[in-house]
C-alpha cells in the first residue's frame, strides 16, 4: 500500500510549464495539479528522483497570469498513460510565489 505523503491539498492546475533540470536544457511539459508544498508536471522525458531544477509556469488569477518561477526538486517520477509524471517539491519558495500559490489555492 502505497503512503500518501502530501501534506496540503492539492488543486487542479492544467498549464503550460518548462522544466530545466540543473545542467540540463529546459523540457517542455504541462502542469496537472498544485499544493503549497509542490507541483505535478507531465512531460515526455523521465527525471531522477532527487535532481534539483527550476520551473517556470503561469497562474491565472484576478483575471491575468502571474509568472511562477521556483526552485524544485523531484519527489517521484512515475510513468502514466504515454507520459512521465513528477511530483516536484518546492524549494525556498519565494514570497511573491507562496503568496500567489496562496491566493489560487483559496
Amino acid at each position: 500500500m502505497i503512503e500518501e505523503l502530501r501534506q496540503s491539498q492539492r488543486k487542479p492546475l492544467k498549464v503550460k510549464a518548462l522544466l530545466a533540470m540543473d545542467g540540463q536544457p529546459p523540457v517542455a511539459g504541462r502542469t496537472l495539479d498544485i499544493n503549497a508544498n509542490g507541483v505535478c508536471v507531465a512531460q515526455e522525458q523521465p527525471c531522477q528522483v532527487g535532481r534539483t531544477g527550476t520551473v517556470k509556469f503561469d497562474i491565472f488569477y484576478d483575471g491575468k497570469p502571474n509568472s511562477i518561477t521556483a526552485k524544485v526538486k523531484v519527489a517521484y517520477c512515475i510513468f502514466s498513460s504515454g507520459e512521465f509524471k513528477l511530483g516536484l517539491t518546492f524549494v525556498n519558495l519565494d514570497l511573491s510565489a507562496m503568496s500567489i500559490v496562496a491566493k489560487y489555492l483559496k
